[in-house]
Formats: structure tokens, C-alpha cells, sequence
């Protein structure tokens, strides 16, 4: 009779916990999904070179400018066009309130002798823009 009695109560506690859970769900995905559509302020890219990688940024004023329908390979050839380009070099770290952004660390030139491949890059964090 106990055992019955416990079973019930744990049903009635999974019940609850799942139909809390479903309702959560439901109003998580579509403000992830409002997150999701909003243009991004930053196109991040991964440059390859024969000694390392780096994560740098580009503004969405910046990407306007080099033009074009592909971003990577719009990047590409301005860069190759003028031979280097100043760009945001992007690092993982603590934002407000603690959590974890990609957030720009420092200004540095690309040379377009050195890059091997410049790949988009999707951030596991959230882009912090730079500041003006």
C-alpha cells in the first residue's frame, strides 16, 4: 500500500515537472528564435595562417562597404585587392554580469601574404560590438 501511495506521488511530481518544463519550452524558443533574426552587429571570421589562427570582426557598416552577397569572399578580395586590412581581433571574455562574450580585444593588420583561408566563424558566445 505504500509503495502505491509513493509510485502516485512520483507520477504526480514527474507530471508537474514535465508540464512546467513544456511550458518553459514554449516561451524559450520563439524569443530565441526573435534573438536569432535580428541582423548581427558583428560578422566574425576565422583567418587562417601558416603560424596560427585568430577569430577577427568585421561591424555591419564595415561588411556594407566591402559589398557583395558572400561576406568570406567579399572579405577575401579586399584584402587582396589592397594587400592588408585593419580589422578587430576577437577573444572569449567575461562580459556584464560575468558571462562569457566574444569581445574585441585589439585593433591588428592582416597581411594578405600571410592568410591562408579565411573561414566564417560562429561564436558559441555572444558578439559584443565595439565601441566607437
Amino acid at each position: 500500500m505504500t509503495t502505491l501511495i509513493l509510485r502516485a506521488a512520483s507520477r504526480r511530481r514527474f507530471i508537474a515537472g514535465f508540464a512546467a518544463g513544456l511550458i518553459a519550452a514554449t516561451v524559450a524558443v520563439p524569443a530565441m528564435a526573435n534573438a536569432q533574426s535580428a541582423p548581427a552587429a558583428v560578422t566574425l571570421f576565422n583567418v587562417v595562417s601558416p603560424r596560427d589562427t585568430m577569430v577577427i570582426g568585421l561591424t555591419a557598416a564595415e561588411m556594407a562597404a566591402l559589398g557583395g552577397s558572400n561576406p568570406t569572399e567579399a572579405l577575401a578580395r579586399k584584402i587582396a585587392a589592397d594587400g592588408q586590412m585593419t580589422v578587430w581581433h576577437y577573444v572569449v571574455g567575461r562580459g556584464e554580469g560575468g558571462s562569457l562574450v566574444m569581445a574585441p580585444a585589439d585593433k591588428v593588420a592582416l597581411m594578405a601574404a600571410g592568410i591562408v583561408r579565411i573561414e566564417p566563424y560562429r561564436s558559441a558566445h555572444p558578439v559584443v560590438a565595439p565601441r566607437s
